[in-house]
């Protein structure tokens, strides 16, 4: 029999400070049973993640003020507690033993100077009387659990010797090992591979069976919601727009936002097709076919090879011998050849760890290469001297993941982008510069006041618009996308497809598309490669690779992607 284990009864939290006070939540009501998964879903700056952190009292007052409401827990034993109102010894009992929390970046959660077991095992003995060998057999017990390969190697290890799905392994076997009544998993899976996806959602599905535990899980793709979901509340602006049962929500949204958030999913628009975004649904009017704007016709992709790759290979040391010489290596590139022409969007996918980010920065020399040769419009690159390679800098650029991490937080953002125009001598005046830094900041969907702004200003989605200004800024004719939608959300990441396919039409840029998504680089690319350890597993059109899969590999990725909104 079901019963409520946490009832969240008209929260509302601001985060005041000297400027202004935000409202983060907005009389937000949510109850959670034993047994059942609620998926909190919307955008960033949404609410999703300050409901959770509520949940735990992990947001400090102040700047968060709690300014009504409360969060019930009813625990095995009986009555329940407000934790908005429980003592620092309440909540220490509670933390990580009756509810824990998996977050969203497992690199950031998990302490790099101490080994991974030992992490695990403190949370053990924080909670329960047990001795150090005790405490470690659990661990160990737990990484089998979670399927980490050699669970005693791993317990020795350090959280930057471990892949992105390993470390989230580690912080699920952390957030289980005291088998908690209520588990909040705060977008655990969102810069995931689609494999590594589908284990950690089958995982946390399994242990939710043997436990009968209430999962609380916050995430932006509404596909995952669909795969793992009981019940699903979608926030926006710190308000519940609507909730209900996954399937009816998603088979009969009444809300527009919601509408906007199922409509937004590459997956279901055609290549050519202009992505809807929420702008186009929040109002009077709801967006249809004739609407929303279509692309003129695709450019016809030219014959003309720009870039060519024979037989490259970029191997890393893996072992030394006892005079510090490389005596075994890992090979990330492994005798990779292909061309792309000019005008062409080029999708690279494949699992974490398969070589895609490693060939695309060997491509541009910003790694180097072992062997092979990279020959651009007919020239070999690794050939190249300094000075050579300063001169082509303009017509080669790349867009990372992480904007946040490649933009100088003390730059103003209009320096960030001015920059390259003043190392390759474009503009020749101060005033000339600042012009076309505003114009830039126009093409991708910003203001030219943005200029004297810096980058924690502005959201994920802005901060990505940021940084492909600042690679258009020198008008290059070859763009490297490094997993540059990975990370956002559903609506922010058809922004930002529709703003890069508006620029490529304008400007007539060549794109490698690197994602492991495989949905997305359907959508946006001509031509796909999937990468599997070092090695080019397969070729060929957008579609035929997508619905008419060769390989195993590619077919097993295909496989993993959830496939809970097709059903609904």
């Amino acid at each position: 029999m079901q019963r409520v284990l946490l009832d969240i009864q008209h929260l509302s939290v601001d985060f005041v400070s000297e400027e202004r006070t935000n409202h983060a939540l907005k009389d937000i009501s949510v109850q959670v049973k034993n047994g059942e998964i609620v998926a909190l879903v919307g955008e960033s700056g949404s609410g999703k993640s300050v409901t959770s952190l509520s949940v735990l009292r992990l947001i400090p007052a102040p700047p968060a003020e709690y300014v009504k409401g409360s969060i019930l827990y009813y625990g095995a034993k009986g009555s329940p507690i407000d934790l908005l109102k429980a003592t620092p010894e309440q909540l220490q009992e509670i933390r990580g033993n009756a509810i824990s929390m998996i977050f969203q970046e497992p690199m950031t959660s998990l302490n790099p100077v101490y080994t991974c077991g030992s992490q695990v095992a403190e949370a053990i003995r924080a909670h329960h009387q047990v001795s150090k060998e005790a405490a470690k057999a659990q661990t160990i017990q737990w990484f089998e659990r979670v399927q980490l390969p050699d669970p005693v190697g791993i317990y020795q290890r350090y959280p930057h010797q471990l892949s992105g799905g390993q470390k989230q392994r580690v912080m699920i076997a952390m957030a289980m090992c005291c088998k908690p009544e209520l588990l909040i998993c705060d977008e655990p899976t969102t810069a995931l591979d689609v494999t590594v996806q589908k284990t950690i959602l089958q995982l946390i599905k399994e242990l939710q069976k043997e436990t009968g535990m209430g999962v609380i899980f916050i995430t932006h793709d509404l596909g995952v919601v669909a795969e793992i979901a009981d019940r699903a509340v979608v926030l926006y602006k710190g308000e519940i727009m609507e909730a209900g049962p996954v399937k009816e929500l998603f088979q009969y949204p009444k809300h527009p936002y919601t509408k906007a958030l199922l409509a937004c999913r590459p997956v279901n628009h055609k290549r050519g097709d202009r992505l809807p975004v929420v702008s186009d649904f929040i109002g009077d009017k709801q967006p249809t076919k004739e609407t929303i704007p279509a692309y003129p016709e695709k450019k016809i992709i030219s014959d003309r090879v720009l870039l060519k790759v024979e037989n490259l290979e970029v191997w890393f040391p893996k072992e030394n011998n006892w005079l510090g010489k490389p005596i075994s290596y890992t090979r990330a590139v492994n005798g990779v050849s292909f061309e792309v022409f000019e005008n062409e969007t080029l999708g690279l996918v494949g699992e974490s760890g398969c070589g895609k980010t490693t060939l695309g920065r060997a491509l541009l020399r910003l790694m180097p290469a072992t062997a092979g040769r990279i020959l651009y419009q007919g020239n070999n690159m690794l050939l190249f001297k300094k000075e050579e390679l300063r001169a082509l800098r303009k017509q080669l650029q790349i867009v990372f993941q992480d904007p946040y991490s490649s933009l100088n937080p003390r730059e103003k953002i209009g320096q960030a982008i001015e920059e390259p125009l003043k190392v390759h001598g474009i503009e020749r005046t101060a005033v000339q510069r600042k012009k076309r830094v505003e114009e830039l900041l126009l093409k991708v969907g910003l203001l030219p006041e943005h200029y004297e702004r810096y980058p924690h200003e502005f959201s994920g989605g802005q901060r990505q618009r940021i940084v492909i200004a600042r690679a258009l800024a020198v008008n290059p004719s070859f763009i490297i996308c490094d997993e540059s939608v990975s990370a956002l959300d559903v609506s922010v990441q058809a922004q930002v497809l529709n703003l890069l396919n508006d620029l490529k039409k304008e400007f007539g840029f060549t794109i490698i598309f690197i994602s492991h998504d495989l949905a997305v680089v359907r959508y946006f690319s001509d031509r796909i490669l999937v990468m599997n350890k070092g090695k080019i597993e397969e070729s060929g059109p957008a579609d035929a690779v997508y619905e008419h899969p060769r390989s195993a590999y590619t077919q097993k990725l295909i496989a993993a992607i959830p496939k809970g909104l097709q059903t609904c």
